[in-house]
Formats: structure tokens, C-alpha cells, sequence
């Protein structure tokens, strides 16, 4: 047996919900513990512990994050009315991700996963589509109400010389609903860095869109700020690295990007990039499939995998069931954690160890081991299904030959 690679550092683990919960703990015994000696400052973001805390365990887990630079989260719930009545809890809590990202800021960039044997259902798409999404406001930062009929609904800005902005939103003649989102220009501004920076890391061209024609005020201001910022700080830049900068619509990318060939960053505001990477992933193969960082403009990461709880299969597994639940987007959290650790303590065993764990990974599905997901959509000549437990410790063996 090899001695353990050793951490200086903790880094910040987020338990979360249901199948994925259980998942996370298998990759723990299976894939990490038996060749990390894993550091980590806990914090269980199951929902019965957020509504134990009133939610204070997830802004704890935020703030340890700040202070160590680098996160792994596991799947939360994000209760809605019938999670409520289900697991009793005390109101409908917000989404513990629209938390996470409020504090640390930044920018979520996902990316494919793609392995031989599992081709795009877009057969233009030769390489991954990496969508960078804001991170802060919109509707995960909003305030809704129910408005009864007859009611007025208005918008209202006091200013900070005591005069104010007003507009009637609307003039209820029938029981409704309304809604107040919001943005801060330094978010939206860090989010446009980010992005930039990373296309010039990644020497790949970016698309930003947003639907300006419409909202004239509110998304306008994102296409202003990313422009402004591209032609002060990023177009030497980019003309050096030979990439480009392009906005266009919303609507009129999701049509270039159908008939793309893939290989480029396409920056998305909050809502528009948690639907637009679902889509990308799906196209690609599997939500299961997708990687998922939170960037901040200081440096900070964390990692998590980027699709739900898998609320079916855990129900299934309650009962004693087999399942066959897709893994590999919580590997690559782990993996992506550990690698970035590696990094900010110079340790280069870990980060060795870190991309080990994710070629294993890819190659026990390219030998033809892989869960039900992924064999309905492999062209692997050899496939063969396995459970959830199988494929973990099929990926065991590839990673004990590789490390060992």
C-alpha cells in the first residue's frame, strides 16, 4: 500500500440531499479516502439540518469557503410547496446555491464531460459548448407577492436625496402575482471579468447574450457593462490571443449556437445559464455529464456537480431497489476540489492524484462499464450496465491501478 497523500489545507465539504447524499458518501470510502488523507471542514446542507439552523449552516459553509479558498457541495433540495408539507419544515427555504453564490460572488463556468462512445444529439457539436453563468440576482434574488383584484402594483426607488423613481407596474383587474428582481453593477461587472479571463485562459472565443431589446434598462446594463469593460481592459487582449467577443440576442444565439461546431464560452445571465447548461448537457449526453465551478473574483472556488438530487432514485433505493445513478459529475466536483487545493498549496501529488480520479473515471466508461443513462446512449461495442455501487467500484479498480 502507498502512503496516503497528504493535505496541508482543508478544504470546505457541503453534504447535501437524497441519492446524491448517498453517492457522495460511497465516492468518499471508495475513491478518496483509501488514497487521501482528506481534510475538510464539514458542513451538512441536507435540508432538515438548513431548517434545523434556519438556514445559518448555509451561510456558515459559505463564509469557511471565503476563508479557505476552495469548496466541494454535494446536491441540495430547494424546497418548494410540496417539500414543505414532506419534510415539515418551517417556511420554503431559499435555494442554498442562490446563498452560496450571493456571498462568494463570481461566476459559474460549466463544461461537458465527454467520453468515446457517446456522441452530441447535435452532430455539428465537435467540441464542448462551456457556459459561463452570472452568479447573483435575477429570480433567485427575488421578492414576489400575490396581488388581489383591484389592487396596483408599483415599482418604487427611494433615492439617496430623498426624491424618488415610480412606476406602475400593473393594475390588477383579476387576483395575480408580481414579481422584483434585481442586479448591482459590481457583480455584473466582476461576472464580465471573469468571463473574460477565462476565455483568455482558455484561449476560446465568447459569446454573451441577453435580450436587451426587451428589457431595455435592466438587461441593456449587462451588454453596456460588458462592452465597456471588453473595450477598456480585454480587446488588445483578445486580438492577441486570437479570440473574439460577440453579443448578440438571446434567442438569435441559441440558433448559432444549435448550428455551431462547439468550442466556445457562452456567458449567460442568472436564470438563462441554469436552463442553458441543462440543455447543453443534455445534448451532450447526460446531466450527469457536467462539470460545475463557482469563480470568484478573489480567487475562490467551489465545486459541485451541476444537476438535482436524483429524487427518483433515491426513492428507489429507500425501498431496496437497485439503481443505476450516474456519478461522474460529483467525481469531477471531488476531483476539481482536490486539484484546486493541490494548486494553492503547491502540492503536486494531490493534483496528480486529482486528474488520476478523473481519467479513471472516463475510462471505465470508454472500456464499456457505465450506468443506465450512458448505456442507452453509448455506441460502445462492448457496453455492459452496471448498479450505482458497481460503477463506483469499477472506477475503484481503474484509479488502484493507476495510483498504485
Amino acid at each position: 500500500m502507498m502512503e496516503k497523500i497528504q493535505m496541508t489545507t482543508p478544504i470546505v465539504e457541503m453534504d447535501g440531499d437524497e441519492m446524491t447524499r448517498i453517492i457522495w458518501q460511497i465516492i468518499k470510502d471508495e475513491l478518496i479516502l483509501p488514497f487521501v488523507d482528506l481534510k475538510t471542514e464539514y458542513y451538512d446542507l441536507g435540508l432538515i439540518k438548513r431548517n434545523d439552523t434556519d438556514d445559518q449552516i448555509t451561510v456558515d459553509a459559505a463564509n469557511a469557503t471565503k476563508k479557505y479558498g476552495v469548496a466541494v457541495k454535494c446536491a441540495t433540495i430547494t424546497p418548494n410547496a410540496q417539500r414543505v408539507e414532506e419534510y415539515k419544515l418551517k417556511k420554503m427555504w431559499k435555494s442554498p446555491n442562490g446563498t452560496i453564490r450571493a456571498i462568494l460572488d463570481g461566476t459559474v463556468f460549466r463544461a461537458p464531460i465527454t467520453v468515446k462512445g457517446i456522441d452530441p444529439y447535435i452532430p455539428t457539436w465537435e467540441k464542448p459548448i462551456i457556459i459561463a453563468r452570472h452568479a447573483y440576482g435575477d429570480i433567485y434574488k427575488n421578492t414576489e407577492l400575490k396581488a388581489p383584484a383591484g389592487s396596483v402594483a408599483k415599482l418604487v426607488v427611494e433615492n439617496p436625496d430623498g426624491t424618488r423613481q415610480e412606476a406602475v407596474i400593473n393594475e390588477y383587474k383579476c387576483d395575480g402575482i408580481v414579481q422584483g428582481v434585481h442586479n448591482l453593477d459590481d457583480s455584473i461587472s466582476s461576472f464580465a471579468r471573469s468571463c473574460f479571463n477565462f476565455a483568455l485562459d482558455e484561449k476560446k472565443d465568447l459569446w454573451f447574450s441577453t435580450k436587451d431589446t426587451i428589457s431595455k434598462t435592466y438587461d441593456h446594463r449587462f451588454k453596456d457593462i460588458f462592452a465597456e469593460i471588453f473595450e477598456k481592459e480585454y480587446k488588445d487582449k483578445f486580438e492577441a490571443a486570437g479570440i473574439t467577443y460577440f453579443y448578440t440576442l438571446i434567442d438569435d444565439a441559441v440558433a448559432r449556437v444549435i448550428r455551431s461546431n462547439g468550442g466556445f464560452i457562452w456567458a449567460l445571465k442568472n436564470y438563462d445559464g441554469d436552463v442553458m447548461s441543462d440543455m447543453v448537457a443534455t445534448a451532450f449526453g447526460s446531466l450527469g455529464m457536467m462539470t460545475s465551478v463557482l469563480v470568484s473574483p478573489d480567487g475562490t472556488y467551489e465545486y459541485e456537480a451541476a444537476h438535482g438530487t436524483v429524487t427518483a432514485h433515491y426513492y428507489k433505493h429507500l425501498r431496496g431497489d437497485t439503481t443505476s445513478t450516474n456519478s461522474v459529475a460529483t467525481i469531477f466536483a471531488w476531483s476539481g476540489a482536490l486539484y484546486r487545493r493541490g494548486v494553492k498549496d503547491n502540492n503536486e501529488r494531490l493534483c496528480a492524484f486529482a486528474k488520476a480520479l478523473e481519467t479513471a473515471t472516463v475510462k471505465t466508461i470508454e472500456d464499456g462499464t457505465m450506468t443506465g443513462d450512458l448505456y442507452r446512449l453509448s455506441k460502445a461495442e462492448n457496453k455492459k450496465q452496471t448498479d450505482t455501487f458497481g460503477f463506483i467500484k469499477a472506477i475503484r479498480e481503474n484509479l488502484t491501478k493507476q495510483v498504485f
